[in-house]
């Protein structure tokens, strides 16, 4: 019998957006109510029985660490995942990454729901340390998949030197993205003007560290 970690979900399009219906109901009641909020209230919302959720998520520690594992690379979507995507291409390196880390801030200062997700891991892991297991088993890598993937390609042609991929993943997030979310969460606004020299300096300490170095 599968576990958890190794249950194999429904496949196919209709199940795709069932999935994608749970995922939205839950984002929403979670916002809403908290981790507290019962299955069958996601299952009611989401227009599915709630086997049909476990069928899917196998549990509601598992359901609350793909919601908020989805929302933390929800502001890599249009421009900022087309110019991280990118990134192995440009002729100068340090220019195209700091165009991606602009486009990329900008969609995060903008985004109040996935700032809302991103603080509830904090607000409810003490009341369920099981969702905090849940998030940890996760993995910086499983957490931010794009900008895993973008880092791997630029190692793997030669353009990053980078021995430990989660290491630099979890690097790049507290140098362009956790301050707004520290402060954020405490209500207090950064500034364009400081926040433009963030990820100036911030893009240059990653690429001062990770860049080859010169034989």
């Amino acid at each position: 019998m599968d576990t958890e970690g190794t249950r194999r979900p429904p496949s196919g399009a209709r199940a795709a957006l069932k999935r994608q219906a749970i995922a939205r109901a839950a984002r929403e009641l979670f916002l809403r109510e908290g981790f507290g909020v019962g299955m069958d209230a996601i299952a009611a919302a989401a227009g599915v029985s709630k086997v049909t959720v476990y069928n899917h998520f196998g549990s509601k520690e598992a359901l609350f660490t793909a919601v908020i594992a989805g929302a933390v690379d929800e502001s890599l979507t249009g421009e900022p995942a087309a110019a991280l995507t990118h990134l192995a291409e440009a002729d100068d390196l340090r220019p195209a990454l700091l165009d991606a880390a602009r486009g990329w801030v900008r969609s995060v200062r903008a985004d109040d729901d996935v700032t809302a997700l991103r603080n509830l891991v904090a607000a409810e892991a003490h009341r369920f340390p099981e969702l905090g297991r849940a998030w940890q088993r996760h993995g910086p890598e499983g957490h931010h998949p794009a900008v895993a993937q973008a880092l791997r390609t630029l190692a793997d042609r030669g353009r990053l030197v980078v021995p430990d991929l989660d290491t630099a993943v979890l690097q790049l997030y507290a140098l362009l993205i956790f301050p707004h979310i520290v402060f954020g969460s405490y209500g207090t606004h950064i500034d364009d003007a400081l926040t433009d020299r963030l990820i100036v300096s911030g893009v240059d300490m990653f690429l001062g560290y990770y860049s080859p170095r010169p034989a």
